[in-house]
């Protein structure tokens, strides 16, 4: 097993890289920042200065560094397939922002390749490395609502500017490969990975060309159904709620906690309602520690990612989006 601090090198000067990754990687005493690349030279050399690495002009130059172990991906979700091949097959390990690609077949490629170059390949699914969900799993199984009966899970953001990725699907816009894929990856986590999506629902505004919103009905082995919701063009909801038989917990922040604010969960059972007291965890730093452990220990691709995948897949293909008819009209 190497040790040391990794060395990392960054395709792509996007949002998440600058406001929540990059400074993570700075900090972190696991991981050196070695180079920032861009398509343009100017941005990548004003990224690179702010975090004191090194800039490149390309993605394919910076992945002909030779001190450079590991690449982070935060480029559009369209993108990624090509740049994960790329990196896996400069023999480097890859963390790469959500989705990992907007096909199954895409994902089943990139996983099978990490796996016969024993590389790590993480998705950048943070939110599961905060403490707070494993403490409500270990409230649910020791019974504290009794039987779990429903789990519902919304995650929506106001809308961005009209020129905003998100809204173009040639680089793999949308609600559900953007937002939707929170909700989806918590009713894993806790409902297991066994889901059968029994209805769900893709709409697209009548001035956009990717779907703004979505609903989706799951149901898990034993009787357990979850309703998930989600969007770009909403009041911000991000939130979770387990039901039982005996109580429910709700969970507010869920999915993006700030890193020095206590969790806010709350156990309701009968009229009495009891805030579950946590310290702040950092997902972000946990998320970078995560990835150093799974290159370090050598333990491959990360197997989650094929199951977000296929049940992507499944939605996509049961919720082809509609146009909002209401929104037409108006």
């Amino acid at each position: 097993m190497s040790s040391g601090a990794l060395r990392i090198g960054v395709l792509g000067c996007a949002d998440i890289a600058v406001r929540r990754m990059l400074p993570a990687f700075a900090a972190s005493p696991q991981v050196e920042l070695v180079a920032v690349a861009s398509r343009d030279e100017l941005k990548a050399r004003r990224t690179a200065d702010r975090f004191g690495c090194g800039a490149v002009h390309g993605y394919r130059e910076l992945l002909e560094l030779d001190d450079v172990e590991a690449v982070y991906v935060p480029l559009p979700a369209a993108l990624h397939a090509p740049w994960v091949e790329a990196a896996l097959r400069s023999d480097r390990h890859v963390l790469a922002e959500k989705p990992l690609t907007t096909e199954l077949t895409g994902t089943r490629a990139l996983v099978a390749l990490a796996r016969e170059r024993g590389l790590a390949l993480m998705e950048n699914v943070m939110f599961v490395h905060h403490h707070q969900h494993a403490a409500v799993r270990r409230l649910v199984t020791e019974g504290a609502i009794g039987e779990l009966r429903f789990f519902h899970a919304s995650f929506a953001v106001p809308a961005r500017a009209a020129d905003d990725i998100r809204h173009d699907p040639a680089l793999g816009g949308g609600a559900l490969w953007d937002t939707g894929v929170y909700p989806l990856r918590a009713a894993q986590y806790f409902l297991g990975p066994d889901l059968d999506v029994v209805g769900c629902r893709l709409v697209t505004g009548s001035d956009r060309t990717v779907d703004t919103s979505g609903a989706v009905l799951l149901a898990a082995p034993g009787g357990v159904s979850a309703q998930l919701t989600f969007g770009l063009e909403h009041a911000y909801r991000n939130t979770y709620e387990l039901w039982g038989s005996r109580g429910h917990i709700t969970v507010d922040r869920a999915f993006t906690p700030p890193a020095d604010r206590p969790p806010d969960i709350v156990l309701h059972r009968g009229t009495t309602a009891e805030d579950i007291r946590l310290g702040p965890d950092d997902q972000v730093a946990n998320t970078v520690a995560a990835f150093v452990r799974a290159v370090r220990t050598g333990s491959g691709p990360d197997e989650a990612s094929l199951g977000q995948a296929a049940l992507l897949e499944r939605v996509r293909r049961c919720g082809r989006p509609v146009v909002d008819a209401e929104r037409t009209r108006a």
